[in-house]
């Protein structure tokens, strides 16, 4: 959960977009060389705090730690911080510096899903990340080929469509396991539009620009071919 050359803004972008109450890093201040900051998602906002590198030591309020493991295994245990209105603010989840999501998905809102590790070597084998989307896009009827506006969330290998955003209950899941391809498509009148190819039905879809019709297909690809490795590697470790 160090984050080398990250700045202040894109710390509380990164928190504020992917993280949850609680989700913190660790980055170089824009301050001073020998300065970090601990970066700390609360309710609605991004404190930060001070860490102070003495040469030999590393300083934190009135706690001092002589190595980087003592400071990491020491933020594992939950601890709670002040913040200058006086409220804690508990350390629960460490945001970590390695996510499976290609960078080519930044513009894309992400989630991370994290566990608490005890040591830097365990955050990231048990911080699976999970690539997330949500929004309205335009979908064909199946029978009657008319089309209407529908709420979508992609979450795990999942693609949800509800009446609106208010909706609980969805109209349909669709299991991208069972998906074979996602492409553009240029055979219907409407522009911005792609296709989900799935063995009994295909879907037809637009987005209200190109942009996000392009970012709902590369997400959607980037999940059909994690499937697709983890499809591979089951049937490697079987077979042997």
């Amino acid at each position: 959960w160090y984050h080398d050359n990250l700045t202040r803004h894109a710390a509380e972008a990164l928190l504020l977009s992917n993280g949850q109450d609680g989700s913190y890093l660790l980055r170089k201040s824009n301050e001073r060389e020998d300065l970090y900051s601990l970066s700390v998602r609360g309710k609605d906002s991004v404190k930060h705090f001070h860490v102070e590198h003495t040469g030999t030591s590393f300083k934190f309020g009135f706690n001092e730690f002589y190595s980087l493991r003592e400071l990491v295994m020491h933020f594992a245990n939950q601890p709670l911080i002040g913040s200058e209105t006086g409220t804690l603010i508990v350390l629960k989840h460490p945001y970590p510096r390695q996510v499976e999501e290609p960078s080519i998905y930044e513009s894309v809102r992400v989630h991370t899903a994290m566990q608490t590790g005890r040591t830097e070597s365990d955050l990231v084998p048990n911080a699976p990340s999970l690539g997330t989307k949500e929004g309205y896009l335009i979908k064909q009827g199946k029978i009657v080929k008319n089309w209407k506006t529908r709420w979508f969330t992609l979450h795990r290998n999942e693609l949800k469509y509800f009446k609106d955003q208010t909706a609980t209950e969805p109209i349909r899941v669709l299991d991208l396991t069972e998906c074979s391809a996602v492409q553009f498509d240029y055979s219907q009148e409407r522009v911005n539009c792609f296709c989900l190819v799935f063995p009994l039905r295909t879907y037809y879809l637009c987005a209200k620009t190109g942009i996000e019709a392009d970012e709902w297909i590369k997400i959607l690809r980037w999940k059909l071919s994690q499937i697709r490795k983890q499809l591979e590697e089951r049937n490697a470790t079987l077979s042997s």
